[in-house]
């Protein structure tokens, strides 16, 4: 089983996007079985146990995904050595998860599988409108095609 892992700060916006994303498209392809998802936050405890925000739900709800079951938790060291992929959705998170980690888990920005973005980074809509839970809605579906192409090529020996 390969375990991914998303990071944002809080836990209620980006990470658990991303995570209802990449499951969907998980599904879509076949491997749900194969690859296993979650997410946490750097400072999780401000949201911990709480669900997603309601903007952040009812953005993917929009297009059939329900992440109302999430709910956020702290980024634990534990973490570091229990998943393959450890994405962060921005360059502060990653500093963070980085020291956290300091070399046990594949540290990475989630935008990294999407080569050609201009944007490196998942902007944060928390204290936008609707219109930036869309952008990330758009970046997470991108990254979470190449994160796929990824794991099949790197641990599913390229089955799709």
């Amino acid at each position: 089983m390969v375990r991914v892992l998303f990071v944002c700060m809080g836990n209620i916006c980006r990470s658990p996007v991303a995570r209802g994303i990449f499951e969907e498209v998980l599904r879509r392809e076949g491997l749900d079985g194969e690859v296993e998802a979650d997410s946490a936050g750097t400072h999780g405890h401000y949201h911990a146990g709480e669900a997603p925000d309601p903007r952040a739900q009812e953005s993917v709800l929009a297009r059939g995904i329900d992440i109302s079951g999430q709910r956020a938790r702290l980024l634990a060291p534990d973490d570091c050595r229990a998943f393959d992929y450890v994405l962060t959705m921005d360059v502060e998170n990653y500093r963070k998860v980085s020291e956290l980690c300091r070399g046990s888990a594949v540290v990475r920005p989630f935008l990294d599988f999407v080569p050609d973005a201009p944007e490196r980074e998942v902007p944060d809509p928390y204290f936008g409108g609707p219109d930036g839970f869309e952008r990330v809605l758009g970046l997470v579906t991108e990254a979470s095609e190449g994160l796929i192409s990824d794991i099949r090529a790197r641990h599913l020996d390229g089955r799709g």
